[in-house]
């Protein structure tokens, strides 16, 4: 791919934009060696700046997000992609929340610009484990978790029960949800069903891969590894993807 495309791919500039950068000598190689628009450099040898380029199509990376954003490109106020890189929203293919978390939730969220992974991982064939942890309005009765993996329990406006769900009490008023699928509200709704109210959420795990000490608003790129894990809890066969760049923790 020429130098050109691929950066504006990447969400690096508009053409105009990036050969401007080329004129102005700040695209180069490893070896810093200045770079031409035509040029069809290796991915890895592109420098921008001195940086190393953002990894390719088959990106996907974790984001801690923080209650208050939302996960929209249109809404006003914040937005998780105010959290990354400008350019990122530029890219093309265009990166897109692996499902949402309401304004209100907190936690591990996945954003990716590969289509066909991002199908995989919310499939309910996949049945990824989501794991959340609620701050309850008022104590637990004691008979929630057994509600929860029934496997009847409906929802309101629902026509179809929810699959078991396994409940974990920490204390009388905090408890750790893991779901197996992933409908509109679930946690909430399902705690409003047993007669009581979520005031805090927070996802803490999706499939095997748990967001760990990633600091708020943080987020880093996960490598093939990380990808693996996503599904190994569930027991399911690693599948090779294609990556660029090597994991790196931003803030």
């Amino acid at each position: 791919m020429k130098l050109l495309r691929m950066l504006a791919n990447l969400g690096y500039g508009s053409r105009r934009e990036v050969t401007a950068m080329v004129r102005a000598g700040r695209i180069t190689d490893a070896g810093g060696g200045v770079l031409y628009t035509d040029d069809t450099p290796a991915h890895d040898d592109v420098r921008v700046d001195g940086e190393p380029l953002d990894p390719p199509r088959g990106l996907l990376l974790m984001l801690h997000k923080p209650v208050g954003h939302t996960c929209s490109t249109r809404d006003r106020g914040r937005l998780v992609y105010d959290l990354l890189p400008p350019r990122f929203a530029r890219r093309s293919p265009v990166l897109s929340t692996v499902g949402r978390l309401d304004r209100d939730t907190s936690g591990l969220l996945l954003l990716t610009d590969d289509g066909a992974l991002l199908h995989r991982i919310i499939s309910p064939k996949s049945k990824l484990a989501k794991v959340y942890e609620a701050t309850l309005a008022q104590p637990l009765r004691g008979d929630e978790a057994a509600a929860f993996a029934s496997g009847t329990l409906m929802l309101e406006s629902e026509q179809t029960p929810l699959l078991p769900a396994g409940l974990e009490v920490l204390s009388p008023t905090q408890a750790r949800l893991t779901l197996h699928e992933g409908r509109y509200h679930q946690v909430r709704r399902m705690f409003a069903a047993v007669g009581n109210h979520v005031e805090a959420l927070h996802r803490s795990r999706v499939g095997g891969l748990a967001l760990g000490d990633l600091a708020e608003g943080a987020w880093r790129v996960l490598d093939p590894a990380d990808r693996d894990r996503l599904f190994l809890q569930e027991g399911l066969q690693p599948r090779a993807f294609a990556t660029g760049a090597g994991s790196r923790a931003r803030g």
